[in-house]
């Protein structure tokens, strides 16, 4: 049956919600879009007329298209070339979705999204519906096809991973990897309360990470940095990134101080010479490498009380598109740095 005028109003009413939800899930962008659209088609295909209730018809569908993306994607995943991080989105992405509560805001911060890698499909849908979403477990119930009780037992397992990668963070430090350094970021290393941050206090801590980065020596890094802090970046086959994250606050440093040195064959590569800007992506502060209007990179500095324990970087281009365009179409302020490299 062809749609009503209506029938398409209702739908893109409900495609920003629908997208906040497959980003949670997936970890990208495009194949959040994608998702999305998908759904769309399903609704195009659909008997409307006998829907009672679209919104949770059309929450269902998303949900387990997501669901069977994760499925393949934990298979190509496998073979992605170097370390698979989530796609940053840029402060005021309305694909970052709801942000009232603390627990929202934690839902997508790049620190919970790394931990949900570690979920099962299942495990994450009723975590991200239920702690981003604030879905009832009766609804995610009928949303994935489960009983009630099943719904609370998969969500009290995922909270207790999370929470069990934040405890990680705590007692190992660094050696447990993406995991710890992420869990820490969520709970700061006495395992209190996560750091909130706001724009300009991010950019503060923007500027005197750069400062100190390209100072030419380590330890203004090492004073920033907790003992167990880790640097891991993500260029998917595509530009150059190492595989296996840099641990301790010297190694992290010491990558830092090469990376942020200025030379020819850097500036080669990336195609000119980038301006290094001060923002926030997914809530946490963010370089921002842009050339020629192009984002190039973004780095999120995942910070605890007791300074920055994780530096995430993606280059990987694929991953920066929805970061170029959300860059050409708002105003992120002077860069910190101008042609830095």
């Amino acid at each position: 049956m062809a749609l009503t005028l209506s029938d398409v109003d209702r739908f893109e009413a409900a495609r920003p919600r629908l997208e906040a939800i497959a980003y949670r899930m997936l970890g990208s962008a495009s194949e959040a879009e994608d998702a999305a659209q998908e759904t769309y088609l399903r609704w195009q295909a659909a008997d409307v007329e006998r829907i009672d209730v679209p919104e949770a018809w059309l929450t269902k569908v998303l949900t387990n298209l997501c669901l069977n993306q994760l499925t393949s994607a934990r298979t190509r995943r496998e073979t992605y070339v170097g370390q698979w991080l989530p796609e940053p989105l840029l402060e005021g992405d309305p694909m970052l979705g709801p942000a009232e509560t603390a627990e929202q805001r934690e839902s997508v911060s790049y620190a919970v999204l790394v931990l949900l890698e570690r979920l099962s499909p299942n495990e994450r849908a009723v975590y991200v519906l239920r702690e981003a979403f604030a879905y009832s477990h009766r609804e995610i119930a009928a949303i994935l096809d489960l009983s009630e009780a099943a719904s609370q037992q998969i969500f009290h397992r995922a909270k207790k991973h999370v929470a069990q990668g934040r405890a990680r963070a705590a007692s190992d430090g660094g050696a447990a990897g993406g995991d710890a350094a992420a869990g820490a970021a969520l709970g700061g290393a006495d395992g209190g309360a996560g750091v909130e941050i706001d724009e300009a206090a991010a950019r503060r801590v923007v500027e005197e990470f750069l400062a100190a980065a390209t100072s030419g020596e380590t330890g203004p890094l090492i004073k920033l940095l907790t003992s167990d802090a880790i640097a891991i970046g993500d260029g998917g086959g595509k530009v150059p990134a190492r595989a296996s994250a840099f641990e301790g606050a010297l190694a992290v440093a010491k990558f830092l101080r090469g990376l942020f040195k200025p030379a020819q064959a850097k500036r080669n590569l990336v195609g000119g010479s980038p301006d290094l800007y001060a923002a926030t992506a997914n809530g946490s502060p963010a370089v921002v490498a842009v050339v020629d209007g192009r984002v190039f990179g973004i780095m999120c500095l995942e910070r605890t009380r007791e300074g920055i324990i994780a530096v995430r970087s993606q280059v990987n281009p694929d991953k920066l598109e929805r970061a170029t365009e959300r860059w050409a179409a708002g105003d992120f302020g002077a860069p910190v740095l101008a042609e830095a490299l």
